[in-house]
């Protein structure tokens, strides 16, 4: 028996061919080694813009790609030069602030979700939780918090 070639695995081997040769953080590694900061770097910039010490390195990663991307890097590493107080009013240091939060970049293509559910925002929102995120078991919503009744 010969396997039958379909248009949905001939689709699906082609996007797992890209996703390979993207590389893992799906941005090349000479985009990376080209920059003029460092992942250890943005990630110290962006715990210190945020005031966040638990983020996520992944996200990190995905956002420096992108920034690098969209040409950034070297305002990403005049911020980085001015560590530990960083001038956080500029278009860069807002943008990656508000990536942050928002867990969504929005980028000259578009917008480009980062992290969603593990957006910053949430923390700041106690009161409510990403859509599509059980907060609990059927009918959680109907009585108080604990810490109200």
């Amino acid at each position: 028996m010969t396997a039958r070639t379909t248009r949905r695995s001939l689709l699906l081997s082609a996007l797992a061919s890209a996703i390979a040769a993207a590389g893992a953080s799906g941005f090349p590694a000479r985009l990376y080694a080209g920059a003029g900061i460092t992942e250890s770097q943005f990630f110290e910039l962006s715990q210190t813009l945020t005031g966040t010490k638990n983020l996520n390195p992944r996200v990190a990663r995905t956002l420096l790609g992108s920034f690098l991307a969209m040409g950034k890097g070297a305002e990403l590493e005049a911020l980085a030069a001015e560590m530990p107080s960083p001038d956080g009013t500029g278009e860069v240091a807002e943008t990656l602030i508000a990536a942050w939060y928002s867990g969504i970049l929005i980028g000259p293509e578009g917008p480009l979700a980062t992290d969603y559910t593990g957006a910053l925002l949430w923390n700041a929102l106690a009161f409510t939780k990403p859509a599509g995120l059980c907060g609990g078991e059927t009918n959680y919503w109907s009585e108080p918090p604990e810490s109200q009744r």
